[in-house]
């Protein structure tokens, strides 16, 4: 999860930056500024938190939050239909947020 400013152009540039790095690294938008990943374990899980961790922009707030996937299941859905990214997670990987 992250916040970053952008309020000048150099700021703009981080924000892509920092999202595209996510992308690549196979995060997927949860919601606006909420990106989520399949871990298959921890090790795995405290890699990409590590990842994260060093690619991180200048300002703003980036915050990693890894729960199970039964936990994930449990979150309940307000609005909406399920997203795709939602259909295919399961109860046995860790999920980073």
């Amino acid at each position: 999860m992250f916040d970053l400013p952008m309020d000048n152009n150099q700021e703009k540039r981080e924000y892509r930056i920092f999202r595209k790095f996510l992308i690549e690294n196979g995060f997927l938008m949860l919601q606006y500024s909420v990106y989520v990943r399949i871990c298959t374990n921890q090790t795995m899980a405290n890699l990409y938190l590590k990842k994260i961790n060093n690619n991180l922009p200048t300002d703003g707030n980036v915050r990693g939050l890894i729960i199970t996937e039964k936990q994930y299941e449990k979150m309940k859905l307000f609005l909406g239909n399920k997203s795709k990214n939602e259909s295919i997670i399961t109860d046995k990987r860790l999920i980073i947020f």
